[in-house]
């Protein structure tokens, strides 16, 4: 079987984004960036590598970690020379890393590619050190406008997603960000037409393909950079699953999973 082409589903340098999905990408990288204070971190599946640098801002050290040889190939031009950065081409359910290598390990909307995401859940485990998180963001597969990514195996659910971090031995707290809008007139059209193409599989398959579609619903789009910085966008506060009531109303989930027992500040 022909292994897929990540490069055209990744957040790339100068894809045209929303407003909302710039949000989006910086609400994750912003948890990232408070997790990894002080720590060594590992982001695998880090695509095009546009959030190493934020993270890098807080961490003590940050490897960057992709399948996809044009996204390592990328990440590696933007952090050319910058101390404190790796890149490294590596399988996500095979890491190359030694036992209690980091302090974090990150893995942000790549649950659903894995053909085995309990193997890496066992990975993380093993690379982590003993009071290590875990740090999973995923689209929530129960929103009514869910529409699954080219290449995807399978998608989580809020409680799903714990129990497969829990079954590795991960004390997690899951949390939803991102509800959608009370609905106007406009928005209920947007809504319906986008509910309608994802049934009648309209939407394009590639970030380049949707950019159509985002410039007609969603006007003027800003190209993604090649390194986030901070404040590029608003950040988007995450609210606690059992408190986030109707939670088809919720586009992203966001996992924190930690092997210590006690619990630690964010810093």
């Amino acid at each position: 079987m022909k292994k897929p082409s990540y490069w055209t589903i990744t957040e790339a340098p100068y894809t045209n984004a929303s407003a909302e999905q710039m949000s989006i990408l910086y609400t994750r990288y912003d948890l990232a960036r408070r997790w990894a204070a002080g720590r060594d971190v590992l982001e695998v599946a880090c695509g095009a590598g546009v959030g190493l640098g934020l993270i890098a801002g807080n961490a003590k050290s940050v490897t960057g970690g992709d399948i996809d040889s044009k996204n390592c190939a990328t990440a590696r031009s933007t952090y050319e020379g910058r101390q404190g950065i790796r890149i490294q081409q590596l399988d996500a359910q095979v890491l190359p890393f030694g036992a209690g290598s980091f302090g974090a390990v990150i893995l942000f909307e790549a649950i659903y590619y894995l053909p085995a995401p309990a193997a890496f859940v066992a990975e993380a485990a093993r690379v982590l050190d003993s009071s290590g998180v875990l740090l999973i963001s995923s689209v929530n597969p129960q929103w009514t406008g869910f529409n699954p990514s080219p290449f995807s195996t399978r998608y989580y659910t809020a409680a799903e997603l714990a129990g497969l971090l829990g079954a590795k031995g991960f004390e997690t707290e899951v949390h939803a960000a991102f509800r959608e809008g009370e609905d106007g007139p406009i928005a209920a059209a947007i809504h319906a037409f986008k509910v309608a193409a994802v049934k009648l599989h309209l939407i394009p398959r590639t970030m380049k393909g949707k950019e159509f579609l985002k410039r007609i619903f969603f006007g003027r789009l800003t190209p993604i950079p090649r390194e986030l910085t901070p404040g590029i966008a608003p950040l988007e506060p995450l609210v606690h699953i059992e408190d986030a009531g109707d939670i088809t109303k919720y586009k992203m989930l966001y996992a924190v999973a930690r092997r210590a027992t006690r619990q630690e500040d964010m810093k």
